[in-house]
């Protein structure tokens, strides 16, 4: 078994044996990033499969400063919003003001495949935003870039987000769980 530096040359080298080597060491994890910007399993499972032909041809751009998984794991972040671009025209929003969750206990235990649950029901432009603002804590200024809308449009779609899991929440904290 190699290193994950001497896997990374060999990829960079063509060696087909050492991508299917790094194949089997990032799959699960670049799944489960595939599955966090897909609408379906079926386009998670496409987005991983691009995602590692992406990797294979571009890992001659890895310079070996930083995390490989991370650098990775932006690929498969872009393959996914790649996607969401050419699919969804960019529509503007209005601004609302920033929704807080603070009445919300963060104490209280609710089982995080609970939470991950609420948020895949997001609608795709709020999953998308939340996602990229609080578990990959880009900017709005970055997400706008990113996903070709304002800083306004990316803030409002947070705030929707998070007053869609709000409510999604306190429903499930006040019905049972």
């Amino acid at each position: 078994m190699y290193t994950l530096d001497k896997i990374i040359e060999k990829c960079k080298k063509g060696n087909r044996q050492a991508g299917e080597q790094l194949y089997r060491m990032f799959s699960s994890k670049m799944f489960a990033v595939c599955i966090q910007y897909s609408k379906t399993r079926e386009e998670a499972e496409d987005n991983l499969q691009d995602g590692f032909i992406k990797t294979l041809e571009c890992i001659g751009q890895y310079s070996g400063k930083g995390s490989f998984e991370g650098w990775m794991k932006r690929i498969f972040i872009n393959i996914a919003l790649e996607k969401y671009r050419k699919n969804n025209p960019v529509q503007p929003v209005e601004e609302i003001p920033e929704i807080e969750m603070e009445d919300v206990d963060a104490g209280l235990n609710i089982p995080s495949e609970v939470l991950f649950g609420f948020v895949s029901q997001l609608p795709e432009k709020y999953r998308l935003v939340f996602n990229l603002y609080v578990m990959e804590e880009l900017s709005h200024k970055e997400i706008a870039s990113m996903l070709g809308i304002s800083d306004g449009t990316s803030k409002s779609n947070l705030a929707r987000a998070k007053e869609i899991l709000k409510k999604k929440i306190n429903t499930y904290l006040s019905y049972g769980q």
